[in-house]
């Protein structure tokens, strides 16, 4: 008799997490809790109740989350430009910490004696459940079907449906899509299929969020983002909330070709994968944010930041959102953009996010100083002989004494 009496499942209504439904209730004889969360993969999610229904399901969370997600979770991460690897936008990643923080959550509230995911154990998604889990709920039972059952592919899956009478629908089941695929406002990834070999390009039907840069318009499109305090908040002088500003960057991204991405990455579990992904919005947000803090850091302020965003990155990436290092890095950034105010003007056109204005209040831009023209005295060009002369004298000593530079 198992001690687990009742189980919540990150619950997407799809054939893989409606089976572990099913699997959960006869090999641990429990209850299961269903939570569905709508982070603007672009999917309708209420269907997702209807399929819990028939399961016998009992307890059925669906949540609009992508308020909270792009708020708490890629807004702070974008205030560090952040990118893993040198490209990649952390799309999948920077999703899973709500996750799970809604999990235990939820188990909480319904006195669930464990949680329940459908990652596979080949993936990082596993990692970054679960260590978010134990984070914020230190003796939580996790229950991972995929390194538990014997179900290794999708025909089996589809078995186990026709055997225990799940609904699924099959017309559209066996007709096996050629990627494996993940959305939420931020990206949308594609990983399987050809993309298993790393010499092979995408075919273009794979792309679903942007047009080709060549089939983009021929004329160039025009935005202008407001900041505070590092944040977007307003479009082409229009005030929205942050899900909205990313929803209204994806579009106008993805109708110019932009935030298309071919990589093979590093996962945190020991392999190199190779992944395509669309982050139109991020991909301006990205270019964006580090216009506006080119003309709003202090210089070692701007040097530090580039210097801890890899670690940062790194800590997203790897599953470490609710760790210590996590929150003392961003209590560092969060700082450095008290002053990350004004306004930034981009030109997008075939695939490009060019930046080609920006203003603010807090600029510590002088053109009195840095004119070309007559500066009026406001710079000296003589003092900058001694400040020559200082940084280079452990060069000088050096030579002097015999050590070649060369």
């Amino acid at each position: 008799m198992s001690d687990i009496k009742k189980v919540v499942l990150a619950y997407s209504g799809g054939l893989d997490t409606s089976v572990i439904v099913k699997w959960l209730q006869e090999t641990y004889d429990c209850e299961v809790v269903t939570f569905t969360a709508d982070i603007g993969q672009g999917e309708e999610v209420e269907p997702a109740r209807s399929k819990a229904q028939a399961l016998g399901v009992k307890e059925i969370y669906i949540e609009d989350l992508r308020e909270e997600f792009v708020r708490d979770y890629v807004y702070p991460m974008f205030r560090a430009n952040t990118i893993y690897e040198g490209e990649y936008l952390l799309g999948t990643s920077i999703a899973r910490p709500l996750i799970a923080k809604r999990l235990i959550e939820i188990a909480n509230e319904t006195g669930a004696d464990a949680i329940s995911h459908g990652a596979t154990g080949k993936g990082n998604d596993q990692v970054r459940f679960e260590l978010g889990a134990y984070a914020l709920k230190p003796g939580v039972k996790v229950i991972a079907p995929w390194r538990e059952w014997d179900l290794t592919s999708r025909e089996k899956l589809m078995a186990y449906c026709e055997e225990h009478d799940i609904p699924v629908d099959f017309s559209k089941s066996k007709k096996k899509s050629p990627y494996s695929m993940d959305a939420n406002l931020l990206h949308i990834s594609y990983e399987g299929g050809i993309l298993e070999d790393p010499w092979a390009e995408a075919e273009e039907d794979m792309w679903r969020w942007s047009v080709s840069p060549e089939a983009a318009p021929d004329q160039p499109t025009y935005i202008e983002l407001t900041y505070e305090k590092g944040d977007v908040v307003a479009i082409d002088g229009e005030p929205l909330k942050p899900h909205e500003v990313l929803a209204k960057l994806n579009k106008v991204g993805g109708d110019n070709g932009i935030g298309r991405l071919d990589i093979v990455e590093n996962r945190y579990v020991g392999m190199k994968s190779r992944g395509c992904y669309e982050t139109p919005g991020g991909t301006i947000l990205l270019r964006a944010h580090r216009a506006i803090e080119s003309l709003t850091l202090d210089r070692e302020a701007a040097h530090l930041k580039d210097e801890l965003m890899p670690k940062y990155a790194k800590v997203i990436y790897n599953g470490y959102w609710w760790s210590p290092e996590r929150r003392m890095l961003q209590a560092a950034i969060d700082e450095t953009q008290e002053f990350v105010n004004g306004v930034v003007r981009l030109k997008l056109y075939k695939g490009n996010a060019i930046v080609v204005g920006r203003q603010s209040e807090q600029s510590l831009f002088d053109e009195s100083i840095a004119t070309f023209e007559d500066d009026a005295g406001a710079y000296d060009q003589k003092d900058a002989e001694g400040f020559i002369k200082l940084n280079a004298l452990r060069l000088r000593i050096a030579a002097g004494k015999g050590r070649s530079a060369s």
